[in-house]
């Protein structure tokens, strides 16, 4: 996985077609999007510390805006 930007990661999430999950534990949340049963991005938050990652191709699950 590669790091990208808030804004990919939203037009992900966002994507009807995208199932996602959220995991809590103490500090930490992670955020995954699948779709279908393959895992495409995360966000991990780790404190104060946010960060977005998708699989390589992930430009392909993207839609036009």
């Amino acid at each position: 996985m590669k790091l990208i930007m808030k804004t990919e990661f939203d037009n992900l999430r966002l994507n009807d077609d995208h199932g996602y999950e959220t995991d809590s534990n103490g500090d930490k949340q992670v955020v995954k999007i699948y779709c279908g049963e393959q895992l495409i991005a995360k966000k991990i938050k780790h404190k104060k510390s946010l960060r977005y990652f998708a699989i390589d191709g992930y430009e392909n699950f993207l839609t036009v805006e």
